[in-house]
């Protein structure tokens, strides 16, 4: 058997181990953030522009508002054709309101129809500075039948189409009755317009000129009697 050796390292062969430095935390305030700007110039001159567009587009003269919309059946020889009714209201709240209908095979060509008949039919109603009715009005329309009153600080009390009419006629402090059981919306608003149509022969005067009428009125008075 062969003699077991002894094998002696020196001292200075022996590594030391390796120390790794400690890196303490950087806090957040110190590092700089760095901006990523990838499309976010794009997106915000996009954004310009389109607000430029939206202020730029005209706003329209008229408002309208769909009092009706029907689906109507025709039957024909070869079957049955749908087309669409449309009764809508337009208006520019500044006293200027009419009512139209239209038909066609599509709903937006159909509304297009009635918006252009509502605007031939456009009527001006006679206001007062308050933007109300002068005096009271009753009008029938087939079977719908509506009294309009003045309504002072309780603002526009009516139902239905009517409340439409009156909202887009631009009138305030306007109160309206409907007396018949008509449940058809398009009747309904031509009946406020025949009754707001009443209207248009009433004279109205400035409390100036009624003064004024009054005080010739009793001078006529006072001469005829002497």
């Amino acid at each position: 058997m062969e003699p077991e050796t002894e094998t002696i390292i020196p001292e200075e062969s022996i590594a030391e181990p390796i120390v790794e430095p400690i890196i303490a935390p950087v806090p957040e305030a110190i590092i700089p953030k760095v901006r990523d700007n990838r499309g976010g110039d794009r997106g915000k001159r996009q954004g310009r522009q389109s607000s430029r567009r939206r202020d730029t587009r005209a706003k329209p003269e008229f408002d309208q508002k769909i009092v009706s919309l029907r689906r109507v059946t025709r039957v024909m020889g070869g079957g049955r054709r749908f087309s669409f009714s449309v009764c809508l209201v337009a208006g520019n709240r500044k006293g200027m309101v009419g009512v139209g209908q239209g038909k066609a095979s599509d709903t937006p060509l159909a509304i297009e129809k009635a918006f252009r008949d509502a605007k031939k039919s456009m009527i001006t109603i006679n206001t007062t500075k308050e933007m109300s009715i002068p005096h009271e009005v009753e009008a029938k329309f087939n079977a719908s039948r509506v009294k309009i009153m003045r309504a002072p600080g309780k603002g526009i009390l009516a139902g239905s189409s009517v409340r439409t009419v009156l909202e887009l006629a631009g009138l305030k402090e306007v109160g309206a009755k409907l007396f018949s059981r008509s449940k058809n919306s398009a009747n309904n608003a031509y009946v406020t317009i025949k009754a707001l149509r009443m209207l248009e022969a009433t004279k109205i005067y400035n409390t100036n000129q009624s003064r004024m009428l009054s005080n010739d009125t009793n001078i006529r008075d006072i001469r005829s009697n002497s």
